[in-house]
Parts: structure tokens; sequence; C-alpha cells
């Protein structure tokens, strides 16, 4: 299993970014994938996530409303739609996938991609 986020960079206060995570050996039935981002002297927190079988999918009160995962199986990728960026969305995202077929986002995740940094700023 292996990941790989991208698409982060500078964008303004109420900009949008859309991040990428390209994935291989993750299959839909099988796993729960998930963002996490984690901002400078903070502890990293999730973001979304979205469970097996495209179950469901959840968000973190921070970005309810502002933030959409959505998944394209045909691409092995899983997307986030950012909307409406704050300063206080900076951070490194991280996006990442675990095991899991009973359709739950686990607290813990197994395999991890590289992050990328999101900068909101004027």
């Amino acid at each position: 299993v292996q990941l790989q986020a991208s698409g982060g960079g500078l964008v303004q206060p109420g900009g949008s970014l859309r991040l990428t995570c390209a994935t291989s050996g993750v299959t839909p039935d099988h796993y729960a994938t998930g963002w996490f981002r984690q901002a400078p002297g903070k502890e990293r927190e999730g973001v979304s996530c979205i469970t097996n079988d495209d179950g469901m999918i959840f968000y973190a009160d921070s970005v309810k409303g502002r933030f959409t995962l959505s998944r394209d199986i045909a691409k092995k990728g899983v997307y986030l739609q950012m909307n409406n960026l704050q300063p206080e969305d900076t951070a490194v995202y991280y996006c990442a996938a675990v095991y899991s077929r009973d359709f739950t986002c686990p607290k813990n995740y197994t395999y991890w991609g590289q992050g990328t940094l999101v900068t909101v700023s004027s």
C-alpha cells in the first residue's frame, strides 16, 4: 500500500485548493482512507475520512461545509476539495489508509503518505 498527497500551496483567505491522494494497493472495499493535518506546534488532527465501500464520509466540525472529500475509483485517487480557506487551515496535510470493512473511520491508520503543505495567508 502506498499513498502520495499533492496539491498544496499558498492561497489567500477565502481561496480554494484541491488536494489529491494517489493510492496504490488501497482497494475501496477493504480500506478506510482519511485526510489529516498538522499545524505548526499542534498535534495532528483528523480532517475527513471515507469508509470502506464509500459507505460514509465524515468531516471534522472545523471544516464542515467548506471541505469535500471524494474518491475516483478508476483513477485510484482520493480528493479533498477545500473552499473558503482560512489562516487556521494552514498545515501539512496527509492522507492515510487502514484496513477496515466495518464502515467506520478508525482512529489509527496504518499507511501514510508524505504531507503536502497548505499555507493560507494574505
